[in-house]
């Protein structure tokens, strides 16, 4: 009996160690396990057919379908292995979410049984209904179809048994239904307007990545606390509710010790990013109570965006095993930060440079300049366009506050690179000399040189209240919503500057056929590009009231409303600019104007109807159960002590009359907003009834948030039957 102890006691140690080296191995051990990244692909597929891909990937080339075949082939029986049973084109449609559609791999075999089946036809594409996606106007209801196609520079992976391929969607006719299209298709432009200025530099650079860093902001909420708040559970932010006496004006949560439940659902998050292969660098507590963020590893701009997408699906499931729920809403609750996505944009060479890394030589610098400039000159001639691409219901509750940039685009580029840039934007011709082995000559007021100084990287401090600041080698996008796919953003910002490139060539060019050397005619080009954007440059203080007066001073636009930035989109300026970098037609910008107008609607609707389901349901019963008390209380004062009833009963009087006053008012608000709302949803026009919800519906929100956390403060606690923010943002 001893020996069976002992042995059952061995087993349960060895069992208990094998458990907590499975929790604790290191991450190299298992990173990368579920997806189907370049080391699997040599081991599953031909030469012919991994070769077939990285071609796909490095030159854009079309990959045959004999070759589809034996990829999709060695795709399913790596999935199969790793345990999946089904798969899916996971696609972007225009909801700032996912899609995808889970197909079987298994088919019926004659004579019964079934066997793993995936054609190299089903893996390059396939058609989903696309009539229920948002489309506007591009496909009619009774036209269902739609295509995704196979994306195959960002890998399929794994999730809850189902391979996921990512995919773009296009409407029958070849029109993007996505935000995957266009970025693909601004990424490639971008590289090809790089290429004959890289090629000035270096002959050896044959293609240029778009690099993307995306730091994600969130919000961690008690799920019990969660599904006691209707306006978090459907609106996913509170529509009501009063600030806790403590929130984050200590300033104590911010970088603070991550709170036990939070570190274990952290952990387990992180788990799961890393067998995904995201690389993820950085977790720490935001300025907020509980806000969180995760930032993962620089990385080329699709397979970015992808993992993104990805990370806000896992950590959605991963919350639920710990009881917890994520909200992604740019402005969850009032009073404190709210939550962005910080994009870091560069661009980098496949030889391995980055072309917005100040250098140490003349040569390196004048590369560097001649992308900074044309960055600068892009972001300063649709400065609209870029904030009109952050705009949303949800992200114009943000901006401007706490933490969160101006809705007025400026660039700050430091100290440093604001005296290089004066000293550069006072040169005349006569200044640029160029020296036999083409080093750029320039005399600077900072001080004198023969040469364009050394710049360091990190030679500057950062400022947050700018919307798009130079940071050492990057530029930081600070505007994107925390719940957006960046995708909206980064093919908008990657058009401007694609845009400028073209430009600056065909500017260089002309000043070389007038007699200009190489060099001098490109520091021309950037003194040009520098002074054209002056404007844009600000190293103050963007939060404050000074700067919104400066920025009308300089004709800088900023957004008033989303319906009304949308507009940008349909301008002649905007058209022009997506015709020509080949990003989107005409009728794609249209359809996109539709959607984000008919979206803003539809948002607006829900928490209008939410707001008037809390209010009607909650908060007046709630505060006629409390005046009944002190009606009650009242009238039993008045019995035991008729002579003194009015002075002892002041409190009460003075309450109930207060009760009664606040539910008129909310009661005739509530009615005033519901007939708002009748009168803007007879109006046709999907962009004028988004406008007259965001002029007549939006204003009755906080004018009824107001008067109901007033009521909140009156009635007693264990009455009032909603969460409050002392329990949402302080659980434990």
């Amino acid at each position: 009996m001893s020996n069976i102890r002992t042995r059952a006691l061995e087993e349960f140690k060895l069992h208990k160690a094998e458990r907590f080296y499975e929790e604790n191995r290191p991450v190299s051990e298992f990173f990368g396990t579920n997806v189907f990244d370049m080391p699997k692909m040599q081991r599953y597929l031909s030469a012919e057919a991994y070769n077939a891909v990285v071609n796909a990937i490095e030159n854009g080339e079309k990959i045959e379908r004999g070759l589809a075949d034996q990829i999709a082939q060695g795709m399913k029986n790596w999935a199969v292995k790793m345990g999946a049973t089904h798969y899916t084109h996971w696609f972007h449609p225009l909801t700032d979410a996912t899609a995808e559609k889970h197909e079987s791999f298994v088919d019926p075999m004659i004579g019964g049984g079934v066997f793993e089946n995936f054609k190299g036809s089903t893996l390059i594409q396939q058609e989903p209904d696309a009539s229920s996606f948002p489309n506007g106007g591009l496909r009619n209801t009774f036209e269902a179809r739609g295509y995704t196609a196979w994306d195959p520079s960002s890998p399929a992976f794994i999730i809850d048994q189902t391979l996921c391929i990512p995919t773009v969607f296009v409407a029958y006719t070849g029109e993007s239904l996505d935000l995957k299209t266009p970025h693909l298709k601004s990424i490639s432009s971008l590289s090809n307007a790089a290429l004959p200025i890289c090629k000035m530099f270096d002959k050896n650079v044959t293609k240029v990545n778009v690099m993307l860093g995306i730091e994600q902001e969130y919000f961690l909420v008690d799920e019990a606390f969660y599904r006691a708040r209707p306006d978090l559970m459907i609106c996913n932010r509170t529509l009501i509710g009063h600030t806790a006496a403590k929130d984050q004006q200590l300033e104590d949560h911010y970088f603070g010790a991550i709170p036990s439940r939070v570190m274990a659902f952290m952990k387990d998050f992180e788990t799961e990013a890393y067998k995904l292969g995201v690389s993820l660098k950085t977790r720490h507590n935001e300025v907020a109570p509980n806000q969180f963020e995760f930032a993962p590893v620089y990385g080329e701009a699709n397979i970015s965006t992808d993992q993104n997408l990805m990370m806000m699906i896992i950590m959605k499931k991963i919350a639920k095993k710990h009881k917890l729920k994520v909200i992604f809403h740019e402005k969850p609750f009032a009073g404190v930060n709210g939550s962005g996505k910080h994009c870091n944009w560069s661009m980098v060479t496949n030889t391995g440079v980055n072309l917005l890394s100040p250098g140490k030589t003349p040569r390196t610098n004048l590369q560097f300049l001649s992308f900074f400039a044309s960055v600068m000159r892009g972001v300063y001639e649709h400065h609209c366009l870029l904030m009109s691409s952050v705009a949303s219901l949800s992200n114009m509750n943000r901006l401007g506050g706490g933490e969160a940039p101006p809705a007025i685009m400026s660039i700050f580029i430091g100290e440093t690179l604001s005296r290089l840039v004066e000293s550069i934007e006072k040169l005349t011709d006569k200044n640029l000399t160029s020296s036999s082995d083409k080093e750029v000559k320039v005399r600077s007021k900072l001080h004198i040189v023969n040469q364009i100084p050394e710049i360091l990287p990190d030679n500057t401090d950062r400022n947050r209240t700018s919307t798009f600041a130079f940071t050492g080698n990057r530029f930081e996008f600070r505007a994107v919503g925390s719940s957006s796919n960046v995708a909206q953003s980064t093919f908008i910002l990657n058009a401007v500057v694609t845009e400028q490139l073209i430009r600056f060539k065909e500017l260089v060019d002309k000043y070389m056929k007038q007699g200009l050397a190489q060099d001098k005619a490109m520091m021309k080009v950037i003194r040009q590009y520098l002074v054209e954007s002056k404007k844009i440059r600000f190293e103050g203080n963007g939060y404050s009231a000074q700067w919104h007066e400066e920025a009308q001073r300089r004709g800088l636009r900023g957004i008033v409303n989303a319906p009304d930035a949308y507009k940008e989109y349909i301008s002649k300026k905007t058209i022009e600019l997506f015709e020509k970098t080949g990003v989107m037609s005409k009728r794609e910008a249209q359809a996109r104007y539709e959607v984000m107008n008919e979206t803003f609607v539809k948002k607006l609707q829900i928490e209008a109807r939410v707001m008037g389901d809390i209010i009607t349901n909650h908060v007046i019963p709630t505060a006629f159960s409390f005046q009944n008390t002190l009606i009650n209380n009242a009238r039993g004062i008045k019995e035991l002590f008729p002579d003194d009833y009015n002075e002892l009963c002041t409190t009460q009087l003075r309450m109930i009359r207060k009760i009664s006053g606040y539910v008129n008012e909310l009661h005739l608000l509530i009615h005033n907003m519901i007939e708002a709302r009748k009168v803007a949803n007879v109006i046709e026009n999907e962009a004028q009834k988004a406008q007259a919800y965001n002029d007549t519906v939006l204003p009755y929100l906080p004018k009824i948030r107001v008067i109901a956390d007033k009521l909140e403060m009156i009635v007693d606690d264990e009455l009032w039957t909603l969460p409050k923010y002392r329990e949402l943002l302080f659980f434990r």
